[in-house]
């Protein structure tokens, strides 16, 4: 029997898992991997590629091993990456220089660029969606006047998913769904801007090829099996951006689906026709999505899965403990405490992701406001909860953004990713939203998205929307508690006033922003 592989590189981890030609997961084997500021480089976030190239063999291996089988067994895989990081190569194809998606050390090169080119950002967000916050043109001037010697040899440029599957296969080459993320690219030519490049003084010539996701690339090399276990007659195809697979993994692939993806950040995505404009106050961004006749309007929040991290390792050792002699994942506890605290969590304000507003992006201090000195009230359980509820609260803003330009009402939403393994976090989002949220059976979507385009690059299935239609199975839906929706909308109101007020702070020079776009 033959099986697919998606490896799955995150902001915080790289995993990779084995399905069956049915979509049923098999097995996983996931690291965690950091991102590090270089040294007198403020804010700057580098994608270790030989350390993180390391990790993912041991995935591939590991997850070979608990499935109990061997390379000769993967049909074919394909990858997915956070957007937005890149890698930079050599004329000979060996890697120069790396970052990962939140790097924002460009700070200077975007002040100069909207300093000196007048209003070259929008006219570039009007044709790619996307703004130079997180973009790869700011990024790959900082190397040009910082580190002029790498710059001169950079040939080429890839995302991160791309980078593996060139690491397998030895063929550097981009999607239009992780590749529109650079901003260097046209949502409606599904293909690369390079005038954008040359506008503003940079190399123009090292864009690859651009290949819709399920193409097949070729095989995996004599090097890379060896160095990862599969095998040379495993087929290497075409994967693309971990929100866009995500969604595919989801089954929304038709227009007017939407979808929350719950991990490191939280993504919320509503599929549009690919000639739909962005919207001209540029507070969402716009994709070319897996399906190649849309994009996705999408909303993001910072952190949300991070910071539940950090709130686990920072305050819940007792936690842990407990859930380690009980033989239960501490989120699980964690959750199980919270949903005995009552809707609204006391009164607890976090502050952390702002909605989006992708022009002029940036973050408030990290903290929570309204807290009170009664530990039967303010405890780990209504601090977890309040955070909880937050995460759906920024998303639930960021969807009436979209639909305020697009026009698109949801009554149904579709939730996967680490956030949606839990039963009260899916609940308390269909109660913000007022939506029927559903559960795919595989929450592991985006590694889903990936096994369908390994699929559609063998032929198993014809398309990605027709891999979509076949595989995903649903396992539970939520219905909203309208009485609580009442209760969330003042949370709403009272949220973004107080957010408001924690951005003068910052602006005051009072606190220290959580995370601030490139130029502002």
């Amino acid at each position: 029997m033959q099986y697919l592989m998606a490896i799955d590189a995150g902001t915080g981890s790289v995993r990779a898992v084995i399905f069956d030609m049915s979509g049923n997961q098999i097995s996983v084997a996931q690291k965690e991997w950091t991102h590090l500021e270089e040294e007198g480089v403020p804010n700057s976030m580098s994608f270790d590629f030989k350390a993180n190239w390391t990790l993912t063999c041991q995935c591939i291996r590991d997850s070979l091993e608990r499935a109990n089988l061997s390379g000769d067994d993967i049909a074919a895989l394909s990858a997915t990456s956070m957007r937005e990081g890149i890698v930079l190569y050599d004329k000979d194809g060996d890697e120069l220089w790396a970052v990962a998606n939140v790097d924002a050390r460009a700070d200077k090169e975007v002040r100069y660029l909207k300093e000196n080119f007048g209003v070259i950002e929008e006219e570039f967000y009007a044709e790619s969606g996307q703004t130079f916050a997180l973009g790869a043109l700011p990024r790959i001037m900082w190397l040009k006047n910082n580190r002029p010697d790498m710059y001169e040899k950079v040939a080429k440029v890839s995302m991160i998913g791309d980078w593996i599957l060139a690491r397998l296969c030895g063929v550097i080459a981009t999607d239009p769904s992780n590749g529109g993320t650079t901003g260097i690219f046209s949502l409606k030519n599904r293909d690369w801007a390079s005038d954008m490049s040359k506008k503003v003084g940079l190399k123009d010539d090292i864009f690859p090829k651009v290949l819709e996701v399920g193409t097949l690339m070729g095989s995996v090399t004599d090097k890379a099996s060896k160095e990862s276990g599969l095998s040379v007659n495993t087929k290497v195809v075409m994967g693309g951006g971990d929100v866009q697979l995500g969604s595919a993994g989801l089954g929304v692939v038709d227009v007017g689906q939407a979808a929350i993806l719950g991990g490191s950040f939280w993504q919320q995505v509503v599929n549009i026709d690919k000639n739909t404009p962005p919207p001209l106050d540029m507070g969402i961004r716009v994709n070319p999505h897996v399906v190649s006749n849309q994009s996705q309007a999408e909303g993001i929040t910072f952190f949300s899965g991070l910071v539940m991290r950090w709130f686990r390792d920072a305050f819940c050792d007792m936690e842990k403990l407990e859930a380690k002699e009980k033989g239960v994942d501490v989120y699980a506890l964690l959750e199980e405490k919270a949903s005995r605290v009552p809707v609204g969590s006391y009164g607890i304000l976090p502050i952390f992701s702002d909605s989006m507003k992708y022009g002029k992006w940036y973050h408030a201090a990290p903290s929570f406001l309204n807290l009170n000195i009664n530990p039967e009230l303010c405890n780990r359980a209504s601090m977890f909860r309040s955070l909880q509820e937050n995460a759906a609260i920024v998303s639930s803003i960021n969807l009436d953004k979209i639909r305020d330009f697009t026009g698109v009402e949801l009554d149904t939403i579709v939730f996967a990713g680490g956030a949606s393994k839990g039963l009260l976090w899916p609940q308390i989002l269909s109660d913000v939203t007022g939506c029927r949220v559903k559960i795919p059976r595989v929450t592991e979507a985006t590694a889903l998205g990936g096994a369908m385009a390994a699929g559609v690059g063998i032929g198993i299935y014809k398309d990605i929307t027709e891999a979509a239609k076949k595989l995903v199975v649903w396992d539970r839906v939520y219905e909203p508690n309208m009485e609580n929706k009442k209760i969330y909308d003042e949370i709403k109101i009272k949220f973004e006033k107080a957010y408001a007020v924690q951005l003068k702070l910052v602006d005051d020079s009072i606190t220290t922003s959580m995370w601030r776009a490139p130029g502002l």
